[in-house]
Order: structure tokens, then C-alpha cells, then sequence
């Protein structure tokens, strides 16, 4: 499977020291027994449990390792600024000041406010100055003169795609964007926005830092360079500083010990030290929310925060739901998450929708999937046919040109074992799990490597993409299963009967596998290629089995809607 691609430009991380601390106790904050805290803007997305108790308990996390693959993202993360910053200031030197980043974080902070002074054109690496009062601190990475108003324009960098490549044609918005070296913001036909709440929270928090000393620009705008570095995507923050307010404000009471908080199950809670590790002598997350027989483990998310408003805290409640559906429900059928709590509570991994089950089945069938290492490329396509695993890759250091050539010989040996089956009359399917990342790199790859031998052309992919003949195991799944524990591989090719030869498999742990792999810290670890291999081939045979366990006996041995009906 592939690698995460997330990065950490605006949510919550976990550090020896976290983003957001408890310093002391004192009442020179107003609030008897507060904690003075500050909190910078990755704290404004994600859990606030988990915000509250790296305040409290600072020291419990203190020693745990971090995930190498969160640890590879933030590396890079930072090497992509060093990029933007390198390539900015180099094109018009005289009009940047750079903090130097070596600087305490005082000596920033007062670099930062003498540059704004001074009335710089450009800074890199500005850091504001904490506000004791409000608890806010943070920093931007651009920092840009606004010549027409006065004030400065904050700019953050960030690791992640911030817009879509959009065909000109007729929209109800376009967004506003500006060139890298000059400001001049205008509606933009060529891309689509890729929302980021993130960012725009980060702006915000950055905009009211600049607002204190009298530096924001009152043109109310921020930017965004992204991943690819080819303009700077303009935020209006006239609509986004309301809810800025109400966000931070309540973060920083959660911060300061002034408001509870509770655990509840969230797609944060996956990479989260706090799920499985309690602070003194308190049960961990999942431990509290097991005893608690919490509504979020089977309701993750805003769908807990539904069921809470009406009165349903814990699963067995919500097994017990008589009567119709509440009326702001807009997760899918209700009856079916009443009977995910059903089955829970009976131990039953699945639940079938219907009283048979089927897959897509072909005279000649393929099984594929792929490796990626963050944004930087697919090193690995590996395919299975006829019981035989054939991986196409290259072990150059993404990104590598090299890329190109094993991305056109996986595509070149597919079509060619698709024709083969056309041409002796038989029909073809190829197969993979949650189609999302395989769709993005075949479209990425026939872009990035066009005109290369054997890469195919963007409707050559789409026409294969778009056909019945390529088929999302990850949907024959959706459509006919109710899921209780997770719908991802691992979770339901065990239920099959399939096991992973490797017990860390998994996509954080093969970027870590991958650098080691091709040298990035250190010499080339050749077991590493092995162990990648056997982890991309234990993929392709699950969803092998995963198939024909579908196909023969899944009627049989999963429980159906009935067995849980009202």
C-alpha cells in the first residue's frame, strides 16, 4: 500500500517538548490556577483531548520515539522550504532580509519586528513576538510588504498540494492567485482550490499576531506557496477571523486547564501516543474509551458529536435506538449504524448487506498495487498474475528520471497482458484496494513522464481507469459490507484469512523501510528492498484472496442485516 502523504504544516504533532505546553501556574492571567500556555496555530486542528493532556502531562510523552514516518514528513517539510526559500531570495536578493534561524527565539522575534520596522520589501523566517496575555506565538515563513496599503501580508510554505490543475472552462469561482516574484493577486482559470483549514487558520493566527503590533496589512489577505511551487494560492481572511476567534479562544482555555475534556474516538487518534499510553496511572485513551463503551468507537467523529446532542453516549444506546432517524443525521442510513453497534457488541468483523456477495471476476485477472514515497514519486508497481509476483521499480533515490522507465514498463506489460487476454477471447480485470492512490500516480506518471517509451498518454489512462475492466476492491467492500472495526486491508483480508508476513506492515512504517532502502541517511540497506518487496507482494495476494473468499464462502461465513435487524 502506499505511504501517508500528510505532512505537519498545520495540525498537532507530538514532540519530546509539544507544540503547545504547560510553563506554570499562576494567576497573573486573570483565571485563578491557570496554566500560562502559549499556543501556536498547529493546535487550532484536531483533538482537544489531546491538546489538554500534552499541557498537563508533558513529561509522559516526553520519551516516546517518534514515528519515523512523521519524522520523515516534517524532514520533508523542512527541506521543501529550504527550497522555496533558497530559489525566492535568489531572485531578487536585495529585497530580502532572512532571520537568521540560528537566532534564540528572542533574537527572532526582535530581528523580525526591526526588519517590519525598517519597512523591509520581503523577510524569510519571521518570528513574532509571544504574547503572554493571549498565549499566541507562531512565526511565517514570507512575510510580504504591502506597498499599496502598508502592513505586511503573511505567507506560509506548506508540504501539501494547496490547488488542483483545472482545464480553463466555466466555474462559479476561480481562486485567487499570484505570481512567485511579484504580488499581483487575480482570479486564476487554470487551477481549483484544494481546501486547507489548516492554512487558513494558520493565517488568521498570524494575521491577529500582526494585527498587536500594528503590521497587518488591512488588505485582509494571506498566501499559500504549496507542494509544487508555482505560485502562491491568495486566502480572503475577511471570513475566516470570526471563526478563528471562537477556535483559538477555546483552545486556549482547554490549554490554560479551564475547560474539560474527554476522550473520543477521531482519525487523529491512528498516530496519537495517548490512544494506547495513560497519564498517572490513568487508562489510555482507548482503555478509557473500552471501559466507557464510548458511541465514537463505532460513530468516529463529528458522527459521535451528532449522536451525543441526541442523548446517545454509549454504543450499547445506540444498539437500543427505537424510533425514526434524527433529522441531522448525514453519515449514510442510520439503520446501518445502529447495527454497526449491533455487531460490535456481538464481535462480528463484518455485516452483509445483502443476502449474496460478488466481485467483478475475469478469465484473466491482475492484482496491483503500488509504492510511494510522500509526494516525490511511485518507486514500486507491483503486480500478481497467475500466482506469479512481478514488481516494476526503481531503487534511485526519488525523484529519479529512472522512475519514468518502471513506470513504463509496468504499464507497457499490463495493456500487453490485457491485449493478449482481448485477443484469445477472454475476458481481463485488474485489481487493487482504494483505487484514490493508484488513479492519482497513473494520471501523476503519465504527466510527469510523458513522451517516454511505453508511458501512456492522460486519455489512455482515464480510458482504462474509467472501464469496468479496473476494479476497486476497497468499493466491493463499501457496497457490501458493514464495517465495524475499519474498512482498510488490513483490517478485512484477515477476516478472509490472509496474514502479512511482516508484523510492522503498514504504509508509516515502509517510508522508513524506503529511505533505508536506497541510502537517503545512510549506505543502501539491501534487506530493505527485500522486506518492501515482500510487504508489496503480501498486498497484491491479499486482495488475491480477499477476492476469492468474496466469490466462495464470505455468504457463508458473515452474518447479515437481518441477524442484527431492529
Amino acid at each position: 500500500m502506499r505511504a501517508a502523504e500528510d505532512d505537519f504544516d498545520g495540525g498537532p504533532v507530538h514532540r519530546p517538548a509539544p507544540a503547545s505546553a504547560a510553563l506554570d501556574r499562576g494567576t497573573d492571567t486573570g483565571v485563578a490556577e491557570s496554566r500560562i500556555a502559549f499556543l501556536d496555530a498547529r493546535s487550532l486542528i484536531g483533538c482537544r483531548h489531546r491538546l489538554r493532556l500534552d499541557a498537563e502531562h508533558p513529561g509522559t510523552i516526553a520519551e516516546v520515539r517518534e514515528d519515523p514516518g512523521v519524522q520523515q514528513r516534517r524532514e520533508a517539510a523542512a527541506a521543501h522550504r529550504l527550497k522555496v526559500r533558497d530559489e525566492l531570495v535568489a531572485a531578487a536578493p536585495a529585497e530580502w532580509v532572512v532571520v537568521d534561524p540560528r537566532l534564540r527565539a528572542g533574537e527572532k522575534a526582535a530581528a523580525t519586528m526591526a526588519a517590519m520596522e525598517a519597512g523591509a520589501a520581503r523577510i524569510w523566517g519571521g518570528l513574532l513576538p509571544q504574547e503572554p496575555d493571549t498565549g499566541r506565538r507562531g512565526g511565517a515563513e514570507f512575510l510580504l510588504r504591502d506597498d499599496d496599503r502598508g502592513g505586511f501580508i503573511p505567507i506560509i510554505v506548506v508540504n501539501h498540494k494547496v490547488t488542483d490543475p483545472r482545464r480553463p472552462d466555466p466555474a462559479d469561482f476561480h481562486p485567487l492567485t499570484s505570481e512567485l516574484f511579484r504580488w499581483q493577486p487575480r482570479r486564476d482559470k487554470h487551477v481549483k482550490l484544494r481546501p486547507q483549514p489548516r492554512d487558513q487558520q494558520r493565517l488568521a493566527h498570524l494575521y491577529r499576531m500582526l494585527q498587536r503590533h500594528g503590521m497587518a496589512s488591512p488588505a485582509l489577505l494571506g498566501g499559500a506557496i504549496g507542494l509544487a511551487f508555482d505560485r502562491i494560492l491568495v486566502h480572503d481572511l475577511t471570513n475566516v477571523l470570526a471563526d478563528y476567534d471562537q477556535r483559538y479562544g477555546d483552545r486556549i482555555a482547554v490549554v490554560r486547564g479551564e475547560l474539560p475534556t474527554q476522550p473520543s474516538k477521531v482519525p487523529e487518534c491512528r498516530q496519537c501516543p495517548w490512544w494506547v499510553r495513560g497519564a498517572d496511572g490513568a487508562p489510555s485513551c482507548e482503555g478509557q474509551l473500552a471501559l466507557m463503551r464510548d458511541v465514537s468507537l463505532v460513530a468516529p467523529g463529528s458522527r459521535a458529536d451528532v449522536l451525543r446532542v441526541h442523548g446517545v453516549q454509549t454504543v450499547d444506546e445506540l444498539a437500543a435506538w427505537t424510533g425514526d432517524d434524527p433529522e441531522d443525521w448525514q453519515h449514510g442510513p442510520f439503520s446501518e449504524t445502529v447495527v454497526t453497534a449491533r455487531a460490535w457488541i456481538e464481535g462480528a468483523p463484518l455485516v452483509r448487506r445483502f443476502d449474496t456477495v460478488s466481485v467483478r471476476r475475469a478469465d484473466v485477472e491482475v492484482d496491483v498495487d503500488l509504492e510511494s514515497y510522500q509526494e516525490d514519486g511511485a518507486y514500486l508497481w507491483g503486480t500478481l498474475l497467475d500466482d506469479v509476483y512481478r514488481p516494476f521499480v526503481t531503487w534511485d533515490p526519488l525523484p529519479t528520471e529512472d522512475e519514468g522507465r518502471s513506470f513504463g514498463e509496468f504499464w507497457t506489460w499490463l495493456m500487453g497482458v490485457r491485449a493478449e487476454a482481448h485477443a484469445a477471447g477472454k475476458t481481463f480485470a485488474a485489481y487493487c484496494y482504494s483505487r484514490t492512490a493508484e488513479d492519482k500516480w497513473l494520471y501523476e506518471s503519465a504527466r510527469r513522464f510523458a513522451g517516454r517509451p511505453g508511458v501512456p498518454t492522460h486519455e489512455q489512462v482515464r480510458a482504462f481507469v474509467d472501464s469496468p475492466e479496473w476494479v476497486d476492491m476497497f468499493q466491493a467492500v463499501t457496497d457490501q459490507f458493514i464495517c465495524p472495526n475499519g474498512k482498510g486491508l488490513k483490517k478485512i483480508a484477515p477476516v478472509a484469512g490472509f496474514a502479512w508476513r511482516d508484523p510492522e506492515a503498514g504504509g508509516e512504517a515502509s517510508m522508513g523501510w524506503y529511505r533505508r532502502a536506497v541510502g537517503y541517511d545512510a549506505e543502501s540497506d539491501l534487506s530493505q528492498r527485500t522486506r518492501l518487496f515482500e510487504y508489496n507482494e503480501d498486498d497484491v495476494r491479499a486482495t488475491q484472496v480477499l477476492r476469492g473468499w468474496m466469490t466462495e464462502r464470505a455468504a457463508d461465513e458473515v452474518p447479515s442485516l437481518a441477524d442484527f435487524g431492529r
